[in-house]
């Protein structure tokens, strides 16, 4: 079977038919639990008996969501297919659902969700479904925003199946870009079919809980270095890998920059001529209009 993903886009994907056929599957309630469950241990919440308000990102007919109320939290899902929601609703899902397209932002308000789940759907933004979508531009707006509206020092977990590595480090690229720490858990690396890959992101400064975890094993312990995926090894999103270079000043076209300005005063003083003296601002552009 060819992946989703390349068939249709989302919300022609899953139509009526298939959100209740993968509704239904015992199959797949079953990988959703357990998927959901694994990715609530990721997040680290603090065992402190108080629920939180998590975001669900591609939440489908709400079967992860169940993991999260099982636990006493809040939740907010939202998805792209309207048939998935439907069903949602249909189930009485206590979280609350939501219509909307992720590659378009997320449109919460800043710094009131205290932690975000995916199970298996931001891999969806590499592939452009319409003339209009472009996978970088979209993988921008969707970390932005999801960086804006989490709490400092809360975490996100994506589990992801991506195509390929140029996929995960596109993914990753943009998630570094959007201002996140953390990198990619792999759990039973050499198991082709259970193998499952989470992206964990922290939301903030980097700190102790920035550390990424490991992945489990065959036998459910920790992986040890030597178990993890060369694909994925070393590919961690680190903020101190954000800091670039200051831009380059711009040059007029006749070479008229900063150091040209400062020749010609040095010029002009030499000849006895007043000159104000050289400060930061010097040669710096005005601006059209304040």
């Amino acid at each position: 079977m060819p992946r989703p993903e390349i068939q249709a886009p989302p919300e022609i994907f899953y139509n009526d038919v298939e959100a209740r056929k993968y509704t239904t599957s015992s199959r797949i309630i079953e990988i959703q639990a357990k998927i959901s469950e694994r990715a609530l241990e990721l997040l680290a919440l603090p065992n402190d008996g108080i629920p939180r308000l998590l975001l669900d990102i591609g939440c489908g007919s709400g079967l992860s969501g169940e993991t999260l109320s099982e636990e006493g939290h809040h939740w907010i899902g939202i998805d792209i297919s309207q048939a998935m929601l439907d069903i949602a609703v249909e189930r009485q899902v206590d979280g609350d659902v939501m219509h909307l397209d992720m590659g378009q932002g997320l449109g919460l308000r800043p710094g009131v969700i205290d932690g975000a789940i995916s199970i298996s759907a931001i891999q969806w933004l590499c592939y452009a479904d319409k003339t209009s979508h472009e996978p970088k531009l979209r993988l921008k707006a969707f970390f932005g925003s999801l960086y804006r509206c989490l709490a400092r020092g809360a975490r996100a977990v994506l589990q992801l199946y991506a195509e390929n590595v140029a996929q995960s480090e596109m993914i990753m690229t943009y998630a570094m870009k959007a201002g996140f720490a953390g990198g990619i858990v792999v759990d039973w690396p050499h198991s082709s079919k259970a193998r499952k890959a989470y992206l964990v992101l922290t939301c903030g400064p980097p700190s102790i809980s920035t550390t990424v975890p490991k992945g489990k094993g065959e036998n459910g312990e920790t992986c040890s270095d030597g178990d993890e995926s060369d694909d994925e090894e070393g590919q961690l999103v680190s903020i101190s890998d954000r800091h670039r270079p200051r831009k380059k000043l711009k040059v007029t076209k006749r070479g008229k920059g900063k150091e040209w300005v400062i020749k010609k005063k040095e010029q002009m003083r030499r000849k006895g001529h007043t000159v104000p003296p050289d400060t930061k601002y010097t040669a710096r552009k005005r601006k059209a209009h304040f």
